[in-house]
């Protein structure tokens, strides 16, 4: 083996190889044996539904030997799902390719090699027999944008050499002797892949019932034990016992899963950075602007270097420098099928200067928008957010049964709050504000706002309790008729107060409350709320009124050194405050009593008002928690990244979830879960010796339960 260009290695001793025949008659005696039956020589011809109570339901299978009753479907077919999912009339936003590997002749003394995967060439060698089995991911893929045909099954492809040479070349790179070596045997078959490289797992509103279970982009035996657990869970229990977020069928947009040109484009970005290192802040380059506010070109020209997140594009920094041009390109598909790599690229310089284990460039940009929020005002144009209107008779109990805290403050009152599952933990964190009851019905309306990155997926679980409890509401969505601005900093009074007659004072519009105000003359919703510490208001405006309202802010601003903010700080400034980040700091598989939220709850459950998640919380109160979010300042000199290991007395005794540099502390910022085997107490947590590993090095850690930083504002 060439390693003259190797500067480390990581050795799994534990690593494997699995005969997939083996496996999945193993799997099949086992489904036999538990009740299980397996039905070959059966094909799928249709999948039948019913409206019932205004949405469509599975309720049985059609088939070559007649119609299996059921009131769900698991859809397990691979690179043949889209054809499933259309019979029940769901998208499947996958691309079948075909994927490739050969099997070379014997190679004498290859017998001990172990498992080798090289991240650099984007390729594997893998033991099999007295031989290798060598593949890889070519940056120039057979794609199948129309679908396998119907007819292919248990067959496979001739090898395109033209397309697989890639592989071969980069596995001479790194073992010469294949060059000399004859091959065995080839296989080509169809694989499918997704737009982010990670199955689709979940049911869908589009029909209910009908459960995505595929996608797994050639990892499927790797993948198979926990994502066929958390499939049962998701059918039989309604949640996982772990987050899957990442593999839920509604992490994306309808915008994104309907659009075949983003799931083409951004499966084969997927599938050329299948080998590539996952940097903390690492951004698509296929498909961007594709949802956009319409403050996006005013924000362009001032330099915001932007994120993208289900395919919206959202501010992340603002650049400084001259040469601070932003834009997108249109996909380059990296060189590949007869397309140039663009030769120059400022917004894919950005993100290079991202991909680094230091801090990058912009560290001290991000700390001047972070310094002026806490200093002075900081405007965050936060569009993306999902926002929905929920009304009806039921409204409010839908809202009571749906959110762990106390929503029945009446109109005027808006209240941060989770919505949990029936384990207790966290499905979403979201705002909820008791707004003017409908104009023609009197009924209740509440105007729920969600952060943008899980926005749609917070839709599905709301109309799924929604449909499974039957109430009478109907929940809208208004995402893209309202933009989101949030004004924040010891400032922010000022300036609102010299562009509305509403009485802003503590007394006359307390935090948690909203009213309708007129900027710029445009209907505002303000609320006076805050994700970063500050004094604050979030502002809810017509689409059509954003880029003037905007405008009239950062003009008021001015005199006060307000500055354009993006996300980036944020990260950084509700770090410092202790703010949650849904799915980093809570999530599915935390509860809010493990999360240091029990304020959240703690009043709702002295009431007898019954809500998703409360008897599991009741139980957990009275049995004790066995893991506990902690904040960690670390003093190290690179930045954290998340999954470092924590210890407490040189004992292993939890993980990272979300780290940020704290510009106001002046150090790293870490949170993370400890856990007891038994049951964690606060003195167990306080009276221990904490660390974190990073990198190799381990940085002791100074423990609190608390936030580092309170305003005191």
């Amino acid at each position: 083996m060439n390693v003259d260009d190797i500067y480390a290695t990581l050795y799994s001793p534990a690593d494997g190889c699995l005969d997939p025949s083996t496996y999945v008659s193993a799997l099949s005696r086992a489904c036999v044996m538990m009740g299980g039956r397996i039905s070959t020589e059966t094909s799928v011809t249709g999948i039948d539904t019913e409206v019932i109570r205004g949405r469509r339901r599975v309720t049985g299978v059609q088939t070559n030997k007649g119609l299996i009753k059921t009131e769900k479907v698991i859809n397990c077919t691979g690179a043949w799902a889209p054809y499933i999912s259309e019979m029940a009339g769901v998208d499947c936003p996958l691309v079948p390719f075909r994927h490739a590997y050969v099997v070379t002749e014997d190679i004498p003394g290859i017998e001990n090699m172990p498992n080798v995967r090289d991240h650099d060439l984007s390729v594997y060698l893998r033991l099999q027999g007295n031989g290798l089995s060598i593949g890889g991911y070519e940056p120039h893929p057979d794609m199948l944008p129309d679908g396998v045909a119907k007819d292919f099954a248990f067959g496979l492809y001739e090898l395109d050499w033209d397309t697989f040479a890639f592989n071969i070349e980069h596995c001479m790179k790194r073992l010469p002797i294949i060059e000399e070596t004859g091959l065995k045997s080839t296989v080509c078959g169809p694989e499918s892949f997704t737009p982010d490289h990670k199955p689709l797992l979940g049911e869908t509103l589009d029909c209910r019932g009908f459960y995505q279970g595929c996608g797994f982009n050639s990892s499927g035996i790797m993948l198979a034990g926990g994502a066929g657990r958390e499939l049962a869970n998701m059918a039989v229990e309604g949640t996982t016992s772990i987050d899957m977020f990442g593999y839920d069928v509604n992490r994306y947009h309808p915008d994104c899963s309907k659009n075949k040109a983003w799931i083409l484009a951004r499966s084969h970005e997927a599938y050329v950075k299948n080998y590539a290192m996952v940097f903390i802040h690492d951004e698509n380059l296929a498909m961007r602007d594709m949802r956009t506010d319409p403050l996006h070109e005013t924000l362009l020209s001032k330099g915001c270097v932007y994120q993208q997140r289900q395919g919206f594009e959202r501010p992340g920094y603002f650049a400084t420098h001259k040469d601070a041009v932003n834009e997108k390109m249109e996909y380059d598909w990296y060189g590949s099928y007869g397309n140039e790599v663009h030769a120059s690229y400022p917004y894919r310089d950005r993100l290079d200067e991202d991909y680094t284990f230091g801090y990058p460039p912009h560290f001290d940009v991000i700390g001047t928008e972070s310094n002026a929020c806490r200093e002075r005002a900081a405007l965050f144009n936060m569009s993306y957010f999902g926002k929905f209107i929920l009304s009806g008779p039921d409204a409010q109990a839908a809202v009571d049964y749906m959110c762990c805290s106390n929503i029945n403050k009446g109109p005027g009152g808006t209240v941060y709050t989770n919505m949990l599952n029936n384990n207790g933990g966290s499905e979403t964190d979201l705002t909820v504000s008791h707004i003017e009851p409908c104009p023609k019905t009197g009924d209740d309306r509440f105007y729920i706002a969600a952060g943008g990155g899980s926005s749609y997926r917070d839709m599905c679980h709301m109309l799924r309790v929604i449909d499974d409890k039957s109430f009478d509401c109907t929940l809208v969505d208004r995402s893209a008729d309202y933009g989101m601005l949030s004004l924040q900093g010891p400032k922010s009074r000022q300036i609102l107060e010299s562009l509305c007659d509403t009485d802003l004072s503590n007394e006359a519009f307390p935090f948690s409350s909203h009213q309708l105000a007129t900027i710029a003359g445009h209907e505002v919703r303000l609320m006076r709320l805050t994700f970063v510490g500050e004094l604050g208001w979030e502002l809810h405006i017509p689409s059509n009124a954003l880029v003037e309202v905007y405008n009239t802010l950062m003009a008021a601003g001015k005199p006060h050194g307000i500055v354009d903010s993006g996300y980036r700080a944020i990260d950084a400034l509700s770090s410092e405050k202790g703010y949650k980040h849904w799915h980093e700091d809570v999530r599915p598989d935390t509860t809010p009593l493990e999360a240091g939220m029990a304020w959240l709850v703690n009043s709702k459950l002295k009431t007898g008002v019954d809500f998703l998640g409360r008897d599991a919380l009741l139980a957990q109160k009275k049995s004790g928690i066995k893991k506990r979010l902690v904040c960690l300042k670390v003093k190290s000199p690179v930045p954290l990244v998340t999954l470092e290991a924590i210890s407490r007395d040189d004992d292993v005794v939890g993980w990272v979830c979300r780290t940020s540099y704290g510009y106001s502390l002046g150090c790293n910022i870490a949170w993370g879960y400890v856990e007891h085997p038994e049951k964690i107490t606060l003195d167990w947590i306080r009276s221990g010796k904490y660390q974190v590993e990073c990198m190799g090095e381990v940085y002791d850690a100074e423990v609190s339960l608390a936030a580092p930083f309170d305003s005191k504002t």
